[in-house]
């Protein structure tokens, strides 16, 4: 054995053939595959290296036991818990470099899981008969490439050979790529922005970078926003400039950009040092037109896309976003800045524009003041997100208390 290890996971009585072919595939380009069963029922039809029985006790119930009375929907998340484990401990000991998945929906759904719960950056690679759809509920925040298998996964034909291939030649070729997520000395900073906030969060991405910090910037699209707190979380980022908290009013009304109900939570309780800002969060997103519910489809609605419509938050209901956002950040255990523009969170909200309404932003800001923790302090310039001046502002309040702490 030689080169990197790619674990492959696979339910070997239904997919023992096609996994036979990609261990071939795989120690033909010069690395070698680790084959896990998945599987419960059926005789497995290759060899494993790590069998299902010992996937079934790493999820916490022996296999004899499923199979006393099998039952898919209980043998499932056992199976799906064991191989997360499994996966997870084998690459914390650096004894696998990427993970290949193949499966319909339980074996998508299987695998998935356990690629969810390894770092990013580590290669993860599904061919799944459900990729050509929406696969957000299997990749999630997670940097998994979905391969459409075209074909059914049963049995080898020239069309699955291909995909196969390829998918053994990308994990392999991910496996050993030298390009790592480096640590370095100063801080990895997280940006949010969104459409309406670009050019005030260019500009502070462009202060923080003459000052000798990379930025790592999330488009806040409700994902985008959860996948900075998780890298946050993995000690990736080390600093964050919040510029766009749209997630958040998103979340409190079930709109299109809704970032969780953790959004806004995580730096304060790593204790990092964070600069916030209201960029878009008067704005709810929706698809079009006919998809924006009562009562807000009666309001002025503004075409961000053929495929977007964004809606204005009214005085009562801004009030109310203040509030959620002290509550979300009362969990900060260090000092943090709050920047608000009172002329305009966004490029929609400046006089002139459709979603100008500066009572309601007041509202905002008074529920928001009223209730946030002492430690966090409000700073308010009577300028728009997206100057210049503001952002860069922003950035300097932010590598200020850096080096405070360093």
């Amino acid at each position: 054995m030689s080169g990197k290890t790619i674990a492959v996971l696979a339910t070997l009585d239904t997919k023992g053939t096609e996994a036979r072919y990609l261990r071939a595939q795989i120690e033909s380009l010069g690395d070698s595959a680790l084959l896990i069963d998945t599987g419960v029922t059926g005789a497995p039809a290759e060899r494993a290296d790590i069998t299902r029985e010992q996937v079934a006790q790493a999820g916490g119930t022996p296999l004899a036991t499923l199979l006393e009375h099998p039952d898919r929907e209980i043998a499932a998340p056992v199976m799906a818990s064991g191989a997360t484990k499994i996966v997870g401990d084998l690459q914390r000991e650096g004894k696998i470099h990427a993970i290949l998945g193949i499966g319909g929906t339980q074996g998508t759904t299987l695998a998935t899981k356990a690629m969810r719960a390894l770092p990013y950056g580590f290669p993860k690679v599904m061919v799944s008969t459900m990729a050509s759809g929406n696969v957000a509920p299997w990749v999630d925040i997670r940097d998994i490439t979905m391969m459409f298998s075209v074909t059914d996964i049963l049995g080898l034909n020239p069309v699955m050979r291909k995909i196969l291939a390829n998918a053994a030649a990308a994990a392999c070729g991910m496996a050993n790529s030298p390009v790592v997520i480096e640590r370095r000395d100063k801080p990895l900073v997280g940006i949010t922005t969104v459409g309406i906030t670009t050019r005030g969060a260019m500009k502070a991405i462009e202060v923080l970078e003459r000052a000798g910090y990379e930025t790592i910037v999330f488009h806040a699209i409700g994902p985008g926003g959860r996948a900075m707190e998780q890298l946050m979380r993995e000690g990736v980022i080390g600093a964050v400039l919040d510029y766009s908290t749209i997630e958040v009013s998103n979340e409190m009304h079930h709109a299109l950009l809704a970032g969780g109900p953790d959004r806004l939570t995580t730096a304060g309780k790593l204790g990092l040092p964070q600069v916030l800002a209201p960029g878009a969060i008067e704005v709810l997103v929706f698809n079009e037109p006919e998809t924006v519910p009562p009562p807000f489809n009666t309001r002025k609605l503004i075409r961000h896309s053929p495929q977007i419509t964004d809606v204005r938050l009214n005085r009562e209901e801004m009030a109310a976003v203040g509030r959620e956002v002290a509550k979300r950040l009362e969990h900060t255990t260090t000092d943090a800045v709050f920047m608000i523009p009172t002329s305009g969170y966004d490029s929609y909200a400046v006089e002139g524009e459709g979603f100008h309404d500066p009572e309601a932003d007041k509202a905002f800001v008074q529920e928001l003041k009223k209730n946030l923790a002492p430690n966090i302090r409000v700073v308010e310039r009577a300028t728009h997100i997206d100057d210049p001046a503001f952002a860069t502002e922003a950035a300097h309040t932010l590598i200020q208390m850096i080096e405070a702490r360093s």
